[in-house]
């Protein structure tokens, strides 16, 4: 990657793209974007309404590059629906059984940034 200065446009920036995805696509993608030249730093976290193992996968590129990026993550993150048990809220007098719901999960929450410097050391 190269150094931007401060006289380029803001589509000449390198970008900064942030995905979450769910665990279990990780590995896969990963290894697929290496495949592609992508270098990918992984961190583990954990989605706040499932308390669900997600990845959050963090790659700089190049802007010419962003297309390709995009359609690896849509083409290997993908939906699925899970069976989870919640409990209802706690009524007094009312008898607490847990509910099963189904609920979409998987996919790719992605963000994108410009990055105006960056150094490599």
């Amino acid at each position: 990657m190269r150094l931007h200065e401060s006289s380029k446009r803001k589509d000449d920036f390198v970008k900064l793209v942030i995905a979450i995805v769910q665990d279990e696509d990780s590995e896969n993608l990963i290894k697929i974007l290496n495949r592609n030249n992508f270098k990918v730093t992984k961190i583990s976290s954990t989605g706040g309404f499932l308390k669900s193992g997600n990845v959050t996968l963090l790659s700089g590129i190049e802007n010419e590059e962003k297309d390709k990026f995009m359609g690896i993550l849509e083409e290997n993150s993908k939906t699925r629906e899970v069976k989870r048990t919640i409990q209802p809220i706690n009524i007094p007098g009312q008898a607490m059984i847990p509910v099963p719901i189904s609920v979409k999960v998987g996919g790719a929450t992605i963000f994108v940034i410009d990055v105006v410097d960056f150094k490599k050391f």
